[in-house]
């Protein structure tokens, strides 16, 4: 999505989507794509991934808990 598409689902200005996109994409959450006079922002799927395998390592531990009761 463009950075305008983005804006529009907030209740929030645009500087202040610009400022979190390039606070997302300096962290490697999210890439951008420039065509023409727009940039395009896409998530990276990856680190999401690594996010949900880092917090499913905390699940299986409670599971393993209750098992043993």
């Amino acid at each position: 999505m463009s950075a305008g598409e983005i804006a529009s689902e907030f209740d929030i200005s645009n500087a202040t989507i610009s400022y979190h996109l390039s606070l997302l994409k300096k962290a490697d959450l999210v890439f951008e794509k420039r065509q023409q006079k727009y940039i395009y922002y896409k998530l990276n799927v990856s680190v999401f991934e690594d996010i949900v395998l880092w917090c499913m390592q905390f699940n299986e531990g409670a599971v393993n808990d209750v098992e043993k009761r």
